[in-house]
């Protein structure tokens, strides 16, 4: 047996946990799991807490008095949509395309952007009519649950401009097409929790 081949026998001999670190990409993708499973902990809870304190109104608006359905109906067309086009985007990006890149993460964040200006245009008319989030324990429910959901699609826009500049700056290196997916996966699952919000919240409350 040949000196590579001895070399070779004893690699294969040592437990795969013990023979040095982890790529990057694995490290990287199985950190930012964690995270998304984080994220899904934190809106299970609200969305918890939103059931049980969704009938408590205090005497004050209900969920029938205060939610327009076509307006939620528009929200969701335009996260919805950002997400295909999300997803276009991706495919740029792994084709290495930076027309197609900028294009497609470009109308990603226009739609994005359209659903957060709705969103704070009724955040506001609420609060013109003192539906505020102290008003009652619903409405403190709705506002921390709707909210740290417009929170995150604001944080996600954010990341989108900085990944942009980054394909700008950088092309299409490994580290970028990575956090690129990364973006991708995190634009998803907002859309996910989205499709629970206007389920449970806007539509369960015309019930």
């Amino acid at each position: 047996m040949s000196s590579t081949e001895q070399t070779l026998t004893r690699a294969e001999a040592v437990p795969l946990s013990l023979r040095g670190p982890a790529p990057v990409s694995v490290v990287a993708g199985y950190g930012f799991w964690l995270f998304l499973l984080s994220d899904v902990v934190i809106f299970a809870a609200l969305f918890a807490a939103y059931a049980v304190l969704s009938g408590e109104s205090a005497g004050g608006p209900t969920a029938t008095d205060l939610f327009d359905k076509r307006h939620e109906l528009i929200e969701t067309a335009c996260l919805l949509a950002s997400s295909v086009t999300c997803g276009f985007g991706s495919l740029a990006v792994q084709s290495e395309e930076r027309s197609g890149t900028y294009r497609w993460m470009a109308i990603t964040f226009l739609l994005g952007t359209a659903f957060l200006w709705l969103e704070v245009h009724e955040f506001s008319h609420m609060l013109s009519i003192g539906a505020g989030p102290t008003r009652s324990a619903f409405l403190s429910a709705f506002f921390t649950l709707v909210g740290t959901h417009g929170l995150h699609v604001t944080l996600g826009l954010c990341w989108l401009i900085v990944m942009l500049l980054q394909v700008a700056t950088l092309g299409f290196r490994p580290m970028v097409r990575r956090r690129f997916f990364c973006f991708a996966l995190f634009w998803h699952a907002l859309d996910i929790v989205w499709i629970g919000v206007f389920t449970i919240v806007y539509l369960g409350g015309h019930l």
